[in-house]
């Protein structure tokens, strides 16, 4: 049936005998029911629908009458056979809504005896499903999958329902939130009930006190949200809705449903599963996080149930983590629930295979997640889009709750909406919430220690309690094989990634033929336009991400002290984010239209930019303040060692794959990289265009306030870079006014011993050399050259030598470009500092020309801070005697700072023998991108999806833009970029090769303009070894 021939039949529904039954043995819902059959009830009328079954067309088996509460209060009844899968009965409730996203909603339920609530398991019978009374069952439809982004809903309709359970959400106290943003929430609920506030008919806030928004609502909170309710004069209810969603779901505890269970020490504690992973509270204040990328494997023992975490690298100080439920059922149904969200969020189709039937020897649960993804509901629903007639909201908001005869009485089409109160009545004694309060109840502690048994047989009916049930779900193994099967953006599926260990049984969603077939079907935009305003969107949800790294995640690690000393920032970091949540929800509203269901007037994206063009005076006020709060940040690490402590633990988590202070960079690089996309729209637009007016605005606009931009940038990122050198060579006082960082590489230093490798630190005033040290993989210094006294001589083939003071270095480089890069940027730093006035010189004078350059360091303002290449500072220079040596080593160990991540440019250089300097630096941070690309498997013909951010020299890989953080990264200094040779064998278009000596990677793009950005770029960053861009990155200003 189609969902023209479903609404048809629904529509038909509220008349006489003809009404549609609901027999859910069948499976589906046949028309023309025998007349006669009508039960009579009171409450067994749905709002808008008369959902009374009627008789059954064929005998057999025992019958129940279910009762299904739906997200307004209303009860529909359904008849099912008691052997009917679950399935059954949730089809039938998602076609008498016609709902198209169905898979997002669930059917749940509470035991009785323990206040446990499950979901209805589709594919049990019903009278096998645990903890469910088949004495008048009653279930009710809520959500089951909380998004973590209400943009992606598709249908107006579907966010309607999703306003409804937050609704509800918020007035069982499930949701809490401080009053603020609850009275926001409100104000929008409010808007969409009853439209704009008018003073004539609410002259103060007591048109409020007759209904529920949340538990602790009193006088106060209902003037808040009235005063909300003025702001939203004009918002339609379903602009009104849309914002409701976007405001909850930057609560923290959207979504979360609690779980009771306890630590292994007997701490209690609130477990929660949602899109990011499994969640971990002390009553609702959340202290740990297990996103779905740290975790390998789940698994429950009766009533423990285990998460075991990849081994390493995720910051957790032990690999599987224990919790303790009541009992095994409450084990079990978290385990499920845990199932079926990594299936559905992070997994791009499920296998549906069926369930093992009882054996002797159990391997434990089988259960697997059986709907759709959510990528597979997107695209679901944006190929099967039938416009929806316009559904009802309700009227009743003025009118009180709806008695029961009222509500039988009341008939609407199906297609409109489940239309009862959308407010909850404060006297409605009756009301039974979907989701309850955050502390559920929980049975009696067991006293007993458990008994061990071996692994047996496990029921899994209801009544079983089983003690020896047991289940494991690999999560690394899910998704490894639902990538095997991920379809390709562009259309083009995955070709399953086969290897000597691959498992046979694995085959493809689908064929590469029937595919490919299938994306020729699809008309999908062309115009150069559409991809620019697609990069837009793209980096947009990275800077996004970006801005909650630093307004979120970094303040709640700091202390209060620290948060106020740094106000200013938060305060700028908070009105950017906030405003940068409503862009990014508009640029993909935008999108969605451009892609499809809009007109042409929707093909443009300037309008949007123009709109939120009212940032620029926050921008201006953080391109003024910026470098101050860099200085204050810089002077709380050195002079505060609490402070260094968390900000060095920070930098290690996941979340942050940028050092602070290039975070703090990216408001003045996001404002670059809309002035080019701008650039280029103009160029591509005619006069005549309809987006052609609003792009040369905001170009405009955006050009007055990167001026400032382009003038600070250069110190800004000198100040950080030297901050960030201080810091992994732990030298102190590196950071000098006027001191600029002018080439960072490795050099070959030629010695009595032959060739030795050398970092290379070039300033504009110093010359500094050193190594890595092999006992704790951190940085040296082992001597210096004074800038004022250097000399360069060029020699044969790559080598050249340096001559400072009675100093000599004799180094080679990696090739001729480079060695013409480092010959150029020294006789230049000698020049400037000659030509600098007195009053801008470095206070040197007192540097001595020495013949061994490891001495007179302390002389420049410099100190090692780890003193483990100055001898000079003890035994007056000589030979350290055992017992000093062993007091040194102790003194480093002591002075040891965590290890720096290995992707920073300073390791990639010294692993790779590249070079960088500041005007690459200021280069690359105007080249930033982001979006899907397909990168070639190593031993196969197959492709996997990628979510890649190209930032800081970096590639960053992600499953999609929704993870916390990357998966992998792959440093590009000293790789090169390029089309695929024809030995490379790859037959594919829009495919670029990065290769560095035997390390070759493919990507494919999504199409020619995206290949030809993601060149240019890379080529950003691979092209700094070019001796013909000598002067382009030489270093701006002196």
């Amino acid at each position: 049936m189609s969902l023209a021939d479903m609404g048809t039949a629904s529509r038909s529904a509220g008349g006489g005998g003809g009404g549609r039954h609901y027999d859910m043995a069948t499976g589906g819902g046949a028309g023309g029911g025998l007349p006669g059959g009508r039960m009579t009830h009171s409450l067994s009328t749905p709002s808008g629908v008369d959902g009374t079954p009627s008789t059954p067309r064929h005998r057999g088996g025992k019958k129940l009458t279910v009762r299904i509460q739906m997200l307004d209060d209303s009860i529909t009844m359904f008849q099912v056979q008691a052997k009917a899968l679950g399935r059954v009965l949730f089809e039938q409730v998602c076609r008498q809504l016609n709902l198209l996203e169905a898979d997002y909603f669930g059917l749940e339920y509470q035991e009785v005896s323990t206040h446990t609530k499950y979901w209805l398991d589709l594919e049990k019978p019903m009278n096998r499903q645990v903890g469910l009374s088949l004495i008048d069952p009653v279930l009710r439809f809520c959500i089951k999958f909380y998004t973590p982004d209400p943009a992606q809903l598709e249908e107006e309709y579907t966010r309607y329902l999703f306003c409804l359970q937050i609704k509800r959400d918020l007035a069982t106290g499930s949701l809490q939130c401080n009053d603020n943003t609850a009275s926001l929430m409100a104000s929008y609920i409010v808007q969409a009930s009853c439209g704009d506030f008018v003073p004539e008919d609410y002259p103060d806030h007591t048109y409020l006190s007759s209904y529920r928004f949340v538990p602790h609502q009193n006088a106060a909170m209902q003037r808040k949200i009235m005063e909300n309710h003025k702001k939203h004069v004009g918002q339609s209810p379903a602009e009104a809705d849309l914002n409701l969603l976007e405001t909850a779901r930057r609560c923290e505890l959207y979504g979360m449903k609690m779980h009771p269970a306890k630590d292994v020490e007997g701490v209690p504690l609130n477990l929660a599963v949602a899109h990011m992973g499994i969640t971990v509270f002390q009553n609702i204040t959340r202290i740990n996080t297990f996103s779905w990328a740290k975790i390998r494997k789940i698994s429950f023992k009766r009533k423990r149930f285990l998460v075991k975490l990849h081994p390493e690298g995720y910051g957790y100080y032990k690999d599987t983590v224990e919790f303790f439920f009541e009992g095994r059922n409450e084990c079990k149904n978290f385990w499920k629930k845990c199932v079926e969200n990594h299936g559905f969020f992070r997994c791009t189709a499920v296998q549906n295979t069926p369930r093992r039937k009882t054996r002797v020897l159990s391997r434990g649960s089988s259960f697997r997640y059986s709907g759709k993804t959510q990528k597979q509901i997107i695209e679901f629903v944006r190929e099967n889009y039938v416009k929806r007639q316009n559904f009802q909201r309700s009227q009743s908001f003025r009118q009180g709750p709806l008695n029961a005869s009222s509500r039988s009485q009341s008939h609407t089409y199906v297609n409109s909406s489940i239309s009862a109160n959308p407010l909850l009545p404060i006297d409605t004694d009756g009301y039974y919430g979907i989701n309850g309060n955050m502390s559920l109840d929980r049975r009696g502690e067991i006293t007993t220690p458990p008994t061990r048994y071996d692994l047996t047989l496990g029921s899994d009916k209801s009544s079983s309690l089983s003690r020896s049930e047991a289940g494991t779900y690999d999560v690394i193994q899910a998704e490894i094989q639902h990538a095997k099967r991920q379809e390709l953006a562009t259309g083009v599926a995955t070709a399953s990634h086969q290897n000597g260990n691959g498992n046979g049984n694995v085959h493809p969603l689908s064929t590469q033929h029937d595919i490919e077939a299938e994306v020729k079907k699809r008309k999908w935009p062309t115009e150069p336009s559409y991809f620019l305003a697609k990069e837009l969107l793209m980096t947009e949800r990275t800077y996004k991400k970006d801005l909650d790294v630093l307004n979120t995640t970094f303040r709640q690690v700091l202390s209060l002290e620290d948060v106020e000393q740094l106000q200013p920032l938060f305060e700028l970091l908070d009105s950017l984010a906030q405003h940068h949540n409503l862009f990014l929800r508009d640029i993909e509203h935008r999108m969605v239209q451009w892609e499809g269901r809009g007109g042409h007037e929707a093909h443009r994206i300037g309008d949007v930019m123009m709109k939120h063009m009212a940032a620029l005076p926050i921008y201006d006020e953080y391109v003024q303040t910026h470098l101050d709060i860099l200085h204050c940040m810089n002077d709380m690490y050195e002079g505060d060692e609490r402070f260094r402590q968390v900000y060095k633990e920070f930098e290690q988590q996941k979340v942050c794959y940028l050092p602070i202070g290039e975070l703090l960079l990216k408001p003045l690089n996001r404002l670059l990289h809309y002035q080019l996309i701008l650039e280029r729209l103009c160029d591509y637009y005619g006069e005549e265009h309809l987006d052609y007016a609003d792009a040369m605005a905001v170009h405009h606009l955006l050009v007055r306030s990167t001026k400032g931009i382009r003038s600070q940038l250069p110190d800004s990122a000198n100040f950080v870079e030297l901050c960030e050198l201080q810091r992994d060579i732990n030298f102190e006082q590196l950071v000098q006014p006027h001191r600029r960082l002018i080439r960072q590489g490795c050099l070959l230093k030629h010695s009595k011993r032959g060739l030795q490798q050398r970092m290379f630190f070039l300033f504009s005033d110093l010359l500094l050399y050193g190594s890595k040290s092999p006992l704790d993989q951190s940085f040296r210094i082992l001597g210096h050259v004074p800038v004022r006294s250097l000399l360069t001589e060029n020699a044969e083939h790559n080598t050249f030598s340096i001559f400072g003071g009675q100093c000599a270095i004799t180094v080679s480089a990696g090739t001729t470009a480079e060695k013409t890069l480092w010959l150029a940027e020294l006789s230049k730093a000698a020049a400037d500092i000659k030509n600098r006035p007195p009053n801008m010189q470095l206070q040197l004078t007192t540097l001595k020309n020495c013949s061994s350059s490891e001495e007179g360091l302390d002389l420049f303002g410099l100190s090692n801070g780890n003193n483990s290449s100055l001898n000079s500072s003890v035994n007056g220079g000589g030979p350290l005697t055992p017992q000093q040596q062993k007091l040194q080593l102790q003194q480093q160990q002591q002075n040891r700072t965590q290890p720096s991540r290995s992707n920073t440019a300073l390791h990639v250089c010294w692993h790779r023998g590249a070079t960088v300097g500041l005007g690459d630096h200021l280069i690359a941070a105007e080249h930033q991108l982001s979006g899907y690309l397909l990168r070639k498997f190593k031993n196969s013909s197959g492709w996997q999806k990628l979510w890649v951010v190209f930032t800081s020299f970096c590639l960053y890989f992600y499953k999609s833009y929704q993870d916390e953080f990357a998966l992998a990264s792959l440093p590009l200094l000293g790789y090169t970029v390029g089309p695929p040779g024809h030995q490379d064998a790859v037959q594919k278009e829009f495919v670029f090769k990065l290769s560095f000596k035997n390390h070759v990677y493919f990507f494919r793009a999504e199409s020619a303009h995206t290949y030809n950005r993601w060149l240019e770029v890379l080529r950003s960053t691979t092209q700094t070894q070019d001796f013909k861009n000598i002067h382009s990155h030489a270093v701006l200003g002196n």
